[in-house]
């Protein structure tokens, strides 16, 4: 069975997972490679996007409209003392040395790159991600540095965007075998109470099919930048389900018959 087809059966076929713990553990490994592929696809294309639009927004509003702003000892200051907003496309920049403006606050503007007073805050994906300018040790820097950087930036996404899509792929791939890997480790449990006889080897084969439908499940609402409450519970939960249901499918030995 071809790997496409062994993926379309391990969206509703306990019975064929079942049926896959005897192949080679190298097809099963290309399948969680080809499985994080597919699926990060996504991820991959709206993180390129966003990133060569972002940058060429940031450098143009820096070398035009932002106003003059110094960053030293983890403090920003600026001669405007009025919070500066403004929109380039679907980027919102904000500087704000006043400190009238808090993380949570940038959240609400969408998408929006902000200099507050004591951190950079990056809005993307309705997500914060707030960096201290205490991080940021050494000599002083101001708007003049941070234009400098982002026209560079600019100028090397034809390197930079290859390198963020091959790390979001190997950061993936990387949670997707520890995902497979524990949920074999569960899987332990799981045919004790069901009384069958298979080992760890069988489980985690059984497992990198098992997290198909969440995967899927969760690649579709990414697609429709849904968010889903309680997520890490119900992709477990599915996955747990799954596996379960194929180790039922598994004849049981011939003791466990007897009892």
């Amino acid at each position: 069975m071809n790997i496409f087809k062994q993926y379309y059966k391990s969206l509703f076929s306990p019975k064929d997972i079942a049926m896959f713990r005897f192949q080679g553990i190298g097809k099963s490994i290309l399948y969680v490679f080809l499985l994080t592929l597919i699926f990060s696809l996504p991820d991959m294309v709206y993180y390129s996007k966003e990133v060569a639009t972002s940058v060429s927004a940031v450098k143009e509003s820096f070398s035009e409209d932002v106003p003059s702003f110094v960053i030293e000892d983890g403090v920003l200051s600026s001669e405007n003392k009025e919070p500066y907003s403004e929109r380039k496309g679907d980027l919102g920049i904000v500087v704000d040395s006043s400190g009238a403006l808090e993380p949570s606050d940038i959240r609400a503007m969408g998408e929006t790159l902000a200099f507050l007073k004591n951190e950079l805050v990056w809005t993307v994906g309705g997500k914060n991600e707030t960096i201290p300018y205490t991080m940021f040790a050494g000599a002083p820097f101001s708007n003049k540095d941070v234009e400098s950087f982002f026209t560079f930036a600019n100028d090397s996404l034809a390197i930079f965007i290859p390198i963020l899509v091959l790390t979001l792929y190997i950061t993936y791939l990387g949670m997707k075998f520890i995902e497979v890997t524990f949920l074999a480790f569960f899987g332990l449990l799981l045919k004790n109470l069901a009384g069958r006889k298979l080992q760890y080897r069988h489980l985690w084969r059984m497992s990198a099919y098992s997290i198909t439908m969440s995967t899927t499940f969760f690649t579709i609402m990414a697609l429709l930048k849904t968010q889903v409450p309680s997520g890490f519970m119900i992709n477990w939960f599915v996955s747990a389900t799954i596996l379960l249901l194929a180790i039922k499918e598994v004849p049981a030995s011939k003791k466990a018959k007897k009892q």
